[in-house]
């Protein structure tokens, strides 16, 4: 959704789309501002053994906003991302991103899977991707497809 859309993301899901009691709360109690930071949004995911698209689809519901993209695709002030482009990019990483990727695009969720597979940062893999013309989609919290 872009800038003009704040405020109305449960656009994006189905009227009566149900919630977690224990999301709700865990996000009321998280949000500040009216946003959520990413790494906050999977901590919640991780402490009540729900799925990230869970979380996030209650962040749309609450009309709370998801900032701080660990990937570093959105969610920065006063720029809305902060990845840059790798100066370059070791073979087997290549290799690896090229070996995920569907219809041309690597998902957000085997991004995170090469990042952990090689031991660097999350945001070293998006680098990795803006540097090989490579764009992420498929967040696991639902921000973008």
């Amino acid at each position: 959704m872009t800038k003009d859309d704040a405020g109305h993301y449960a656009k994006k899901h189905p009227f009566g789309s149900e919630v977690d009691p224990r999301v709700v709360n865990a996000l009321k109690q998280q949000a500040s501002d009216g946003e959520v930071p990413c790494a906050v949004a999977f901590k919640i995911a991780s402490e009540l053994d729900v799925e990230p698209e869970h979380v996030g689809r209650t962040v749309d519901l609450l009309e709370l906003r998801l900032t701080k993209c660990q990937m570093g695709l959105f969610g920065y002030s006063p720029n809305k991302r902060i990845v840059q482009a790798a100066q370059e990019v070791s073979g087997e990483l290549e290799t690896s991103i090229r070996e995920e990727l569907k219809s041309g695009r690597l998902p957000c969720k085997p991004a995170w899977g090469i990042a952990k597979k090689f031991g660097v940062k999350k945001m070293a893999v998006a680098s990795a991707c803006e540097a090989l013309g490579i764009k992420i989609n498929a967040c696991q919290l639902g921000a973008f497809k």
